[in-house]
């Protein structure tokens, strides 16, 4: 019987990643072959960012430091009191 398995190795042994179908103590001969990285899709910046659906207001974009760091000046102003 053959079997054509993909497996992990963490540098002490191998991992398969699917179940085997084998009795505990089973005497295999495995074959080697360097398999290439799953490479994934990247996305861009934009569209995780879309993907987020941040909420906020209409002006959020021209006026993001004034909302960012809102919650600064406010902490700030109170330390100078």
């Amino acid at each position: 019987m053959t079997t054509v398995l993909h497996a992990t190795y963490d540098g002490a042994a191998l991992h398969p990643e699917e179940p085997l179908t084998l009795e505990p103590n089973t005497r295999v001969r495995i074959t080697i072959e360097i398999a290439k990285p799953l490479v994934k899709k990247k996305r861009s910046f934009l569209r995780t960012a879309q993907s987020l659906n941040l909420q906020g207001p209409p002006d959020w974009s021209a006026r993001f430091e004034d909302y960012l760091y809102a919650a600064e000046k406010k902490h700030d102003e109170r330390s100078v009191s």
